[in-house]
C-alpha cells in the first residue's frame, strides 16, 4: 500500500442519485488525494448527506462511478465498503447509549475478527488472544480520543462533545483510511468546537487518515480544509483552497453570503 499523496484514493465519476422524480445528486464528479482534508459544504438539501450515503453503501447511486483505491465500491454491501477501509460518522450521534465507551468501541472491530463459531464456543486459546487483542487496541484508541478517564462510563452519561468522540473512536476502530465525517461539529459550543479542531488534526496525524467532513461551521471549515467541494441543488458549484471558496461569487450568492468575505480574517 503506498502513501503517496499524490494519488487519488476515492475518485467519483458522474455520480447520479434519484428518489422518484426527485435527483438529489447531480452528475457529482470528484477526486480526492490521499492524505487531505476535504470540505463538503452547501445549503441543507443541496445532496450532501446522499453523496456521503452513496460512497458508505447506504445509497446504491442511480448512475456513475464510485472508486476506492481503483475499486468499484457501488456493487459492493455497507459492510463490504467498510472492510475496504472506509468509516463514517452521521449528523445525528448513533452511539449505544446502554453500553460503555469501551464497549461501544468494541463493536467497531466487529469486521476484523480473528476467531470463528467454534473459537467462540468453545473459549479457545485463539478466542482468548483475539479478544485480548481487540481490548488493547479499543483502549488505545480510546486514550487518544481523550477518553480514557470515561472507559467504563455508559454512552448516555457523557456530555455531548464526549459523545462525538466516542462516536469518532468507535469509527476509527473499524482501522479506516478514509474517514467521513457528517456535521461533526453540530450542537458544540465554540470551546468544543475548537478542541474537535485540533482533535482532527492530531487524530488525521496519528492514523494517517484522509478525511472529508461536511460541516456548515465556515470558520471551522476554513481553518481545518485545505480544499472544499460545494454542492447547491445536487450539483457541485465549486471546488478548491478556501480562499477561492471564500470569493466564489457562485458560492457566495448560493449559500456563504458576504459575511463569509471576512469568516478566516
Amino acid at each position: 500500500m503506498t502513501n503517496d499523496t499524490n494519488t487519488d484514493i476515492l475518485v467519483g465519476k458522474k455520480i447520479v442519485k434519484k428518489f422518484g422524480g426527485l435527483t438529489a445528486v447531480k452528475e457529482v464528479d470528484f477526486n480526492i488525494r490521499r492524505g487531505g482534508t476535504i470540505g463538503l459544504i452547501g445549503p441543507n438539501g443541496a445532496g450532501k448527506t446522499t453523496l456521503f450515503n452513496c460512497i458508505t453503501g447506504n445509497h446504491k447511486p442511480t448512475s456513475g462511478e464510485i472508486l476506492y483505491k481503483g475499486k468499484d465500491l457501488v456493487p459492493l454491501k455497507v459492510y463490504d465498503i467498510t472492510k475496504t477501509g472506509i468509516s463514517r460518522t452521521f449528523q445525528n450521534i448513533r452511539l449505544f447509549k446502554s453500553m460503555t465507551v469501551t464497549e461501544n468501541v468494541l463493536l467497531g472491530m466487529h469486521i476484523h475478527i480473528n476467531q470463528n463459531i467454534k473459537d467462540t464456543i468453545l473459549r479457545t486459546k485463539r478466542f482468548k488472544e483475539d479478544e485480548k487483542a481487540k481490548l488493547e487496541k479499543a483502549l488505545s484508541i480510546i486514550e487518544i480520543c481523550g477518553l480514557i478517564n470515561v472507559k467504563n462510563e455508559l454512552a448516555t452519561n457523557l456530555s455531548y462533545g464526549e459523545q462525538r468522540r466516542l462516536e469518532i473512536a468507535r469509527a476509527l476502530a473499524t482501522q479506516p483510511e478514509l474517514l467521513l465525517l457528517d456535521e461533526p461539529t453540530a450542537g458544540m459550543n465554540p470551546n468544543e468546537t475548537h478542541a474537535l479542531s485540533e482533535f482532527i488534526n492530531e487524530m488525521k496525524a496519528q492514523f494517517n487518515l484522509t478525511i472529508i467532513l461536511i460541516e456548515h461551521d465556515m470558520k471551522f471549515v476554513m481553518g481545518l480544509c485545505e480544499r472544499i467541494m460545494v454542492l447547491n441543488n445536487g450539483s457541485k458549484i465549486a471546488d478548491g483552497p478556501p480562499k477561492e471558496i471564500q470569493n466564489n461569487e457562485e458560492v457566495i450568492e448560493a449559500y456563504l453570503g458576504r459575511g463569509a468575505l471576512s469568516v478566516t480574517n
